[in-house]
């Protein structure tokens, strides 16, 4: 197997620098919700972070397995020291059945983020070289870009699309994180 080539000969690359990619400098947090499946639900949810001044990173939601719910996974920032007051206004809605942080909790984590990258000739090879790396995989060629389509933990993906510059990347969609905890503990 042969060495890679250095990153940094194509202008579409640059190198990673330190904590360039690194989220973790800010309180991220990850509740998950526990919703009935009805109309205006997620409006109430989003408006009590709206209300204490919470961003919302990322919000997923998607069937519960359970029929008649859904599970809504937020990612966001704030001031940890309101954190515990917004759950239990959070669990306190008609229609959430229960709202966990799991910030510290044993839990896994991942999101997908498909990236559609500028590319041709030999710069195609170094995108290719970046998506192996990352066990990314291509999901579309055409002749002056690929698609890219990697999961895994935030950190990851961060770090693949610092990889290249903002003049490549075309467009970026990422699905925002999704989380459950480990062994028999209930999300």
């Amino acid at each position: 197997m042969s060495s890679p080539t250095p990153i940094q000969s194509s202008p579409n690359f640059r190198p990673i620098e330190p904590g360039n990619a690194q989220k973790a400098s800010r309180d991220l947090h990850t509740i998950s919700l526990l919703v009935r499946d009805a109309p205006g639900v997620l409006v109430r949810v989003a408006m009590v972070f709206s209300r204490r001044g919470y961003n919302i990173e990322s919000l997923v939601v998607s069937p519960a397995a359970r029929n008649g719910f859904s599970r809504m996974t937020v990612t966001c920032s704030g001031d940890p020291a309101i954190l515990e007051q917004m759950i239990k206004q959070l669990a306190k809605l008609v229609d959430v059945v229960h709202a966990l942080d799991h910030t510290s909790s044993d839990r896994y984590e991942t999101e997908i983020a498909l990236i559609k990258i500028r590319c041709e000739g030999e710069e195609r090879r170094e995108v290719l070289e970046v998506a192996e790396h990352f066990s990314a995989k291509v999901v579309d060629y055409a002749a002056e870009s690929v698609i890219l389509r990697v999961y895994g933990g935030s950190e990851k993906l961060d770090a693949m699309i610092s990889l290249f510059r903002n003049e490549a990347v075309v467009e970026l969609v990422r699905s925002g994180k999704i989380v459950m905890t480990r062994a028999l503990e209930v999300t």
